[in-house]
């Protein structure tokens, strides 16, 4: 069943590399107005540096950056703002920042780091952990509390190593391959589809620690590792 969308941002805090175990003490921050601004930015980075004697540079493409994701939004103690999530009504702004910082920042003793997070809804389904994030203080009561807070949170895609190698779904040779063992999928025609040799399935049983690998379990993840070719081949 898919995951219903939420009408609001949600932020879920998760305390496993997989992000199937979500934290019981701090599940989840419902923003509760929708946020100013969404902005996702990219970046590919190359290597700029031209060669000794020569002019320019063919810009040598490196790696491609995680994607961001920033969210700006603002948190309210005055109770006029139309369609406050109830999960903040009636706290004073302090408080807010606190559920927020909470969910996103402050370490979790379970995992002795910062939770991974899921954001959702708006359109948005975004694996991530935060990078960074600033409070301004814009509105005050007599005695110095603060009344409403502007919020810019920036936030780094995260992929677990599993879930990174199928999206990325290379098929270079030196790399390593996740595959998922289909019906009438063999060893031999599983590894010609990455390494373009069918001699190589020895050494992925290996790896695999294959009693037959004439017969392969339906459903069984197999690592396929990087192998360099010899010269002669």
């Amino acid at each position: 069943m898919a995951e219903s969308r939420p009408s609001k941002l949600v932020i879920r805090a998760f305390v496993d590399r997989e992000m199937q175990k979500p934290d019981s003490g701090k599940k989840e921050f419902i923003l509760p107005v929708n946020p100013e601004q969404i902005s996702r930015s990219f970046a590919i980075k190359s290597d700029n540096k031209p060669s000794a004697g020569a002019q320019g540079a063919a810009g040598r493409y490196q790696h491609t950056a995680p994607e961001q994701l920033k969210l700006d939004f603002t948190l309210d103690g005055t109770g006029t703002i139309y369609g406050y999530h109830k999960s903040q009504q009636g706290k004073d702004v302090p408080k807010q920042v606190k559920d927020f910082q909470d969910v996103v920042y402050f370490m979790s003793g379970k995992i002795h780091r910062p939770r991974l997070l899921k954001i959702l809804g708006l359109g948005v389904e975004f694996y991530c952990q935060l990078s960074s994030l600033q409070i301004t203080y814009t509105l005050f009561k007599q005695d110095g509390t603060p009344l409403r807070a502007k919020v810019s949170a920036t936030f780094t895609a995260y992929s677990e190593p599993k879930r990174r190698v199928r999206e990325q779904d290379k098929n270079s040779p030196d790399l390593t391959h996740i595959r998922t063992v289909g019906e009438g999928d063999t060893l031999p025609l599983m590894g010609y589809d990455i390494y373009e040799e069918t001699h190589r399935y020895l050494e992925v049983a290996k790896v695999n620690q294959l009693n037959n690998f004439r017969k392969l379990e339906v459903g069984r993840e197999l690592f396929f590792p990087p192998i360099a070719k010899t010269e002669n081949e």
